[in-house]
Parts: structure tokens; C-alpha cells; sequence
């Protein structure tokens, strides 16, 4: 025993001298407290700050509007309890993909990556980009709104400096990640405690006979969990880096835990806040919600409220590239996606050629980019696959009994999700149909054309032309195939 840490330090000074490079797998660097600012920071982002008037439009009443909230929170606990369950059954990297793999087979695993790579992931980071780069560009642009190429090119910019990030060290996308979840708490915390200090000088009159002039029609109320929802979304976010994360058994599920709760209440109170300021008629008038309420409480120094507004755009940013980038790995280390994409950087150790093709998708989305076009289109695509992957979670209670659960939830909660994501995904289509809903429909289902020629068959042409690619992009990234797949 004695010798053992001695030997075991020339041993390691004889490695470190030696040429011999560090094993290309992903490392466990990410501990509890980074889990949950990952999962804090990805769901506060932009939605918080552009979801309520969207919210209040479909509820048009206070007292709807802040029981949708915390509904929705509620709704995205239950979610992550299920993925809690999956994420310590299977504990690889990829989110619901090993999931569905493991449950329906590769070709709804293909879909969702496909779906994913090109759609959901991509359009979700555009849209907090963008989000970001109208609250950086508004200051400068005042009483009018800023150019459509200067928020565009701004938004180019963020997307490259957080992709380039996280292509370099998983340990700097999350010291990124902490400092910018730290930031954003500031401007949540402002905001509450203003709200608390108004309402304690008795600044309740918005909050009189707030149930009148409600909508209670199905439409209204599944477009308004739409909204909702977007500013949640990032509740899973975890479980794409469960091969990264320290002890997942236990840190998994308390940083969802702890990370939705904080998420949940701030919301709620956030929501407290601007109506003790605006009435209903005024939220819905106003160019950015924040903007006025700091502008009307924070007066001089109104101007904190869009730096930390773009603050917190950029954490959840800097979070949605990191979670992102590894679902891309993983469905290539399956062979469902171009190779060098699940190859590993040699000098970094980052699934760097993963994180790069994201970023090249997230900038092609930006260039005809609208918010509330990109909003729609992503919550439609999103529940579709996550009410297919809890009810995979159901199929395997009975197809796969000899898979360990370290968490079991009641089998209650995940028919309850699916039943919830069933009605997310048609209600708005019977109620209010619109194209955009056939387009990704049928976006969705031409991954089949593609897993045909290049996964399934794997056609000799395709060969041709794939490996080549593979070969030049390899060198180009100084990327290699990781040395062992996880267990």
C-alpha cells in the first residue's frame, strides 16, 4: 500500500514524457453543480423574455396565463423524471436517441437524429442567437428596429464564438457555462426581488378579476403551451452528456431536480413581476417586455436589463451547442451520420468536427430566420420525438425488464407525458391548421430517402463519395475514431 502512490506518480511522469497521447474518449468532467447550471442555463436563455406576451395573447387573461406557466413547468419536471429513468438505464451520451434505439430500432433513432441535426438543435440555437442580437442591437437603434442584416450578422458572430468554444475544451464550454449562468441569475434575481418590493407597496391591481376576457378554447390553450414550452425547453439537456457527467446514478436526477425547480418558481415570479408594472393590454404593446420593466423600475440604470438579458441569450446558447454537439457524435459513432463526425479532436478531446457541422446549420438557419416562424416549427418537430421516446420508456417496462433502473418512476407519469405530447402535436393541427405542420411532417419522413441509400444499404457510390470526405475533413481537425465505445 505504501508503494502504491509512489509508483503510481512515475508511472504517470513516464506517461506524461512518453509521446504516447491521452485516450480519445470523452472525459468525465462534468460534476453536479456544472450539470445544473448546464440545465439552468440552456432553459432560462431568451424564452423567458420574448415567450410571455405570446403566452398572454393565446390566455389573454393574467390568471390563465400564470397558471399555463407553472403548468408548464410542472409538465417539464414530469418530462425530465422520465429521461431521469432512461438516462441511468442507458447511460449514453446522445439523448433521446440511444433511447429510441433501444426501444423502436434504428430507424426511429434515424429519424430523430435526422430531424434533429437538421431541424430542431440548429433552428433552437438560431433562435436564441437571434434573440440575443436584437437585445445587443436595440441600444444602438433607438425607436426604430435595428437592420435585419446587422441582427443577422450579430447572430452569425455569437453562434461562431460559442461553437469555436466548445471545439476547443469541454472544461471552457463549462466554465463558460457557469459564468453566464451566474449572470443571468442576476437579471432573474432583479427582476424578481423589483416585483416583490411592488407588490409589498401594493401594486396589485392587474391582479383584480384576473380570470376575465380568458380564452378556454383547445387551440388558444395548446398554442400558448407551445409558447410556454419553448422558454422550458432544455429540461432533457443532460442526458446528452451523460458519458461526460460525474456519477450520473446520483447527479443526474438532482440536477434536473434542482435545476427545473429553480427554473419553475423564477418563472412564475418573473411573470409576477412585469404585471405588478403592466397591464395585460401594455405587455402585449411592448417591443421587449424586459426593456419596459426595466425601463419603468430600474430607471437610471435601465440599461442593465439588456446586457444581462444578452447574457443569458448567450448561456443558453453556450448550453444548447455543448448538449448538442454530442447527439451528433453518438448517431455517428452508430453510423447514421457522416464518420468524422463521431471522431474525436486529439489535441482537445472534444467531439470538435460534431460541434462545427452544428454551427454550419445553426448559420444557414439565421439567413431567412424568423423568431416566430422558428418558434412553431421547433416546439411541433420537439414533442413529436419526445412523446415517442417516453413512450418508449413504456414499451421497455415490458420488453426490456433486464435493463437496470437505478430511478423508477410510477408508470402513471410517462403515460401521462405521452398522452400530454399527443395532444401538443395535434391539437394545434386540427384547430389552426397551417403548411408549416405538412413541411415537417414530410421533412421528416424524407431521412428515410437517406437512411436508404447511405445507412441501410450503404451503396458503394456512396462510398465513394463519403470516404474521401472523411479522410480530408480527418486531417484537416486533426480528428480520430474514439478508442473504445462506452459499455
Amino acid at each position: 500500500m505504501g508503494e502504491t502512490g509512489p509508483r503510481k506518480r512515475r508511472e504517470d511522469e513516464k506517461s506524461i514524457q512518453s509521446d504516447e497521447p491521452k485516450t480519445t474518449s470523452l472525459q468525465k468532467e462534468v460534476g453536479l453543480f456544472s450539470g445544473t447550471c448546464i440545465i439552468v442555463g440552456t432553459i432560462i436563455g431568451s424564452g423567458i423574455f420574448i415567450s410571455p406576451k405570446s403566452v398572454l395573447r393565446n390566455t389573454e387573461a393574467v390568471g390563465p396565463c400564470l397558471i399555463l406557466w407553472a403548468a408548464c413547468g410542472v409538465l417539464a419536471t414530469l418530462g425530465a423524471l422520465c429521461f431521469a429513468e432512461l438516462g441511468t438505464m442507458i447511460t449514453k451520451s446522445g439523448g433521446e436517441y440511444p433511447y429510441l434505439m433501444e426501444a423502436f430500432g434504428p430507424i426511429p433513432a434515424y429519424l430523430f437524429s435526422w430531424t434533429s441535426l437538421v431541424v430542431m438543435k440548429p433552428s433552437s440555437f438560431a433562435i436564441i442567437c437571434l434573440s440575443f442580437s436584437e437585445y445587443v442591437a436595440a441600444p444602438f437603434y433607438s425607436g426604430c428596429e435595428p437592420p435585419q442584416v446587422v441582427v443577422k450578422f450579430l447572430a452569425a458572430a455569437a453562434i461562431w464564438l460559442i461553437t469555436i468554444v466548445n471545439a476547443l475544451s469541454v472544461r471552457l464550454g463549462s466554465y463558460v457555462q457557469n459564468f453566464f449562468t451566474a449572470a443571468k441569475l442576476v437579471i432573474v434575481a432583479i427582476i424578481i426581488v423589483s416585483g416583490i418590493v411592488l407588490l409589498a407597496q401594493g401594486n396589485t391591481r392587474n391582479f383584480e378579476q384576473s380570470f376575465e376576457g380568458a380564452k378556454i378554447s383547445v387551440g388558444a390553450i395548446s398554442l400558448a403551451f407551445y409558447n410556454g414550452l419553448w422558454a422550458y425547453d432544455g429540461w432533457n439537456q443532460l442526458n446528452y452528456i451523460t458519458e461526460e457527467l460525474r456519477n450520473p446514478f446520483r447527479n443526474l436526477p438532482l440536477a434536473i431536480i434542482i435545476g427545473i425547480t429553480l427554473v419553475t418558481v423564477s418563472y412564475i415570479l418573473i411573470n409576477i413581476a412585469y404585471f405588478t408594472v403592466m397591464t395585460p393590454t401594455e405587455l402585449l404593446q411592448s417591443q421587449a417586455v424586459a426593456v419596459t420593466f426595466g425601463d419603468r423600475v430600474l430607471y437610471p440604470a435601465s440599461w442593465i436589463v439588456p446586457v444581462f438579458v444578452a447574457f443569458s441569450a448567450i448561456g443558453a446558447a453556450n448550453g444548447t451547442c455543448f448538449t448538442a454537439g454530442r447527439l451528433i457524435y453518438v448517431a455517428a459513432r452508430e453510423g447514421h451520420m457522416l464518420k468524422v463526425l463521431s471522431y474525436i479532436s486529439v489535441r482537445r478531446l472534444t467531439p470538435a468536427p460534431a460541434i462545427i457541422f452544428y454551427g454550419i446549420i445553426a448559420t444557414i438557419y439565421i439567413i431567412p430566420g424568423d423568431i416566430n416562424s422558428l418558434v412553431n416549427y421547433f416546439s411541433f418537430a420537439a414533442w413529436l420525438f419526445y412523446g415517442m421516446t417516453v413512450l418508449g420508456l413504456i414499451v421497455m417496462r415490458f420488453t426490456k425488464k433486464e435493463l437496470e433502473r437505478p430511478i423508477k418512476v410510477p408508470i402513471v407519469i410517462p403515460i401521462l407525458v405521452t398522452l400530454i405530447a399527443v395532444f401538443l402535436v395535434l391539437a394545434p393541427i386540427i384547430t389552426e391548421p397551417a403548411w408549416e405542420y405538412l413541411y415537417c411532417v414530410l421533412f421528416i419522413l424524407s431521412g428515410l430517402i437517406f437512411y436508404f441509400f447511405f445507412v441501410y444499404h450503404k451503396f458503394a457510390w456512396a462510398q465513394k463519395i463519403s470516404k474521401p470526405v472523411t479522410m480530408h475533413l480527418q486531417m484537416l481537425m486533426e480528428a480520430v475514431p474514439p478508442e473504445k465505445d462506452p459499455e
